[in-house]
């Protein structure tokens, strides 16, 4: 499997994921809103055995949104690169980081009962009203 690359806005901050990309998801959540200045944020989890800073780690700072759960960002233009919480293996990349294509696309849209009013969901994809996992989907 080729690697795929990411980083932030500045281009100070570069990321390496050597494994797969799990299943794509749209976060409607209130803490994904708003960190992202969007109607949602695009997440896939990735093991955090695969993904790498490769330039830029001194630029990084981390915010914690929930007791555990850090969200990490450049410290120059403010780009959201991934989350993570501490007692998990994996990290929640933030799609539009993303400088390689992801190989796949969305599958669900989940925590749909914070969803922005403003904000219509025009696909098919299976919406859920809150986070929970169902098999094969990501978790914000």
């Amino acid at each position: 499997m080729a690697s795929r690359r990411g980083g932030c806005l500045c281009e100070a901050i570069e990321y390496e994921i050597s494994g797969e990309i799990g299943p794509i998801g749209h976060c409607h959540c209130v803490q994904c809103r708003k960190s992202n200045a969007a109607a949602f944020a695009t997440t896939a989890r990735v093991a955090g055995r695969d993904f790498r800073w490769t330039r830029g780690e001194a630029s990084l700072r981390a915010f914690e949104s929930s007791p555990g759960k850090q969200r990490f960002f450049c410290g120059i233009c403010g780009s959201q690169l991934i989350a993570a919480w501490d007692h998990e293996s994996e990290v929640i990349l933030r799609l539009g980081s993303l400088i390689d294509d992801p190989g796949s696309t969305p599958v669900v849209h989940i925590w749909t009962a914070e969803k922005a009013s403003w904000f219509e969901i025009g696909d098919v994809l299976p919406q859920l009203p809150r986070g929970v996992r169902p098999k094969g989907a990501p978790n914000e």
